[in-house]
């Protein structure tokens, strides 16, 4: 395993939901890393957070680029330094994503992945018939980010987890042999819900990136400023629009959580945990009075493993 490959997947344990739990089959916790491993490393170019982004390039043959330092990072007009480096990840990322595809369909001239987390993905893609477009959306919420800093509205932020998060809910029904259109629609609710909740929590983290996931509209409509953002602690206005934002991103897990009792064995457990680990986040960020500046609300293990034995046994 490269060291690059090694830090991307032991981000793994820092998640709000279990990535690939013990009780699944083999093969399944095998796709479900491989999975998680590829969505790992396109964020992390997107981000800037790669460890080696240089060795990285050079491994993907992407021309060399200059990135400013971390402290000039942030969603950037095009056409910038630091943009037109990560885009050039993330067109190399796609370009061996391409890769990966034509060398388990067998195309002609086909060359194997470059990246090893690229290669770990052929033998998953190939047994569970995996398709290529929400692996692209993945990548191309990752090029969003470098452009867009600010969402309009609740349906704007909403559009781009149908890009940056949706798209590893259907991966994982498509491991399990089971996207059905029904499915999919709650799946979809459940993950937008779990990418409304990370944004919660990362509030000041982001803050520092020059990115506000809290829609503009809603801001002003509960009288919150940007720089109210650059605070040590919530005050009153945030703490009531954090709350708002809780109960949106709850609606949706209510919408998405019949997909539990749609399954059945391990796979319920694992769809559980998802939910589970939605519920618990916005319990921690309810119970640090919602002030998401003070620090990332991160649940208790002892919430988490409740709120799966209640979604377990209510089947949602």
């Amino acid at each position: 395993m490269s060291l690059e490959q090694g830090a991307v997947l032991d981000k793994a344990g820092a998640e709000n939901f279990p990535v690939a739990p013990f009780f699944m089959p083999g093969s399944m916790r095998s796709g479900l890393m491989a999975v998680y491993g590829f969505a790992r490393l396109v964020d992390d170019a997107g981000d800037g957070d790669l460890a080696d982004p240089a060795a990285t390039a050079a491994l993907l043959g992407v021309p060399p680029q200059t990135e400013p330092a971390p402290a000039e990072a942030g969603a950037l007009a095009v056409g910038s330094p630091v943009a037109a480096a990560r885009l050039a990840l993330l067109d190399g990322l796609e370009a061996d994503l391409d890769r990966a595809f034509e060398t388990v369909l067998g195309a002609p001239g086909a060359q194997p992945p470059r990246h090893p987390l690229m290669a770990a993905l052929c033998p998953v893609i190939d047994r569970h018939g995996l398709t290529p477009e929400p692996f692209r959306a993945l990548i191309q919420a990752n090029r969003v980010d470098q452009t867009t800093s600010r969402y309009a509205t609740f349906e704007d932020l909403l559009g781009y987890c149908e890009l940056s998060a949706n798209p590893v809910g259907l991966l994982v029904l498509q491991l399990a042999g089971l996207a059905t259109p029904e499915r999919i629609r709650r799946s979809d609710a459940v993950c937008s819900a779990l990418q409304v909740v990370e944004h919660l929590q990362d509030v000041a983290e982001d803050r520092g990136r020059d990115r506000i996931y809290l829609p503009a509209e809603d801001m002003a409509r509960f009288g919150v400023a940007e720089a109210d953002l650059d605070a040590a602690h919530a005050g009153p206005a945030l703490r009531a629009l954090v709350a708002h934002e809780a109960r949106r991103a709850g609606e949706l897990l209510d919408q998405g959580a019949p997909l539990v009792g749609s399954v059945q064995g391990r796979l319920r457990l694992l769809l559980a945990g998802f939910t589970a680990g939605g519920r618990a986040a916005l319990a921690a960020v309810a119970e640090a009075g919602n002030d998401v500046l003070a620090g990332a609300p991160k649940p208790r293990k002892s919430r988490l493993l409740r709120e799966a034995a209640v979604t377990l046994v209510r089947g949602r």
